[in-house]
């Protein structure tokens, strides 16, 4: 898959989304939650399915920065301390066009693992 390259891409801090917008006009947001719990890094993803680490508690988070790295992708450093794993352009646009498929499968295996988005404990952020 080839995914078109994003002319504009813009952090709504106050609503957590990153919105991508193409030149055909069509946009759109993504939450940082969503961004953050499939993370192509090897990390989260680890070198197959079934060695991913499911993420959890990750409801509040937020992006501290976006890098480009070359012209094939964004590095997302996200205020959580992570920030690892580049998103593609082809990586992203898969996440959009899969968004729904995906949510629902990240909530099941949520569900299945008896965890929550909702992060453990009292969030402290360093200001």
């Amino acid at each position: 898959m080839t995914a078109p390259i994003p002319v504009k891409v813009h952090y709504h801090k106050k609503d957590r989304e990153l919105e991508l917008t193409y030149a055909e006009g069509e946009s759109y947001r993504l939450s940082v939650e969503y961004l953050r719990v499939f993370s192509p890094s090897a990390e989260v993803r680890g070198h197959g399915r079934d060695t991913a680490t499911l993420q959890v508690g990750k409801k509040h988070v937020g992006l501290q920065n976006i890098t480009q790295a070359g012209r094939y992708a964004l590095k997302l450093h996200f205020d959580d301390g992570h920030d690892s794993g580049l998103y593609s352009w082809d990586y992203l646009y898969a996440l959009i066009r899969d968004r729904e498929a995906n949510w629902a499968d990240y909530l099941k295996r949520l569900e299945e693992a008896g965890a929550s988005r909702e992060p453990l404990g009292i969030e402290i952020k360093q200001l």
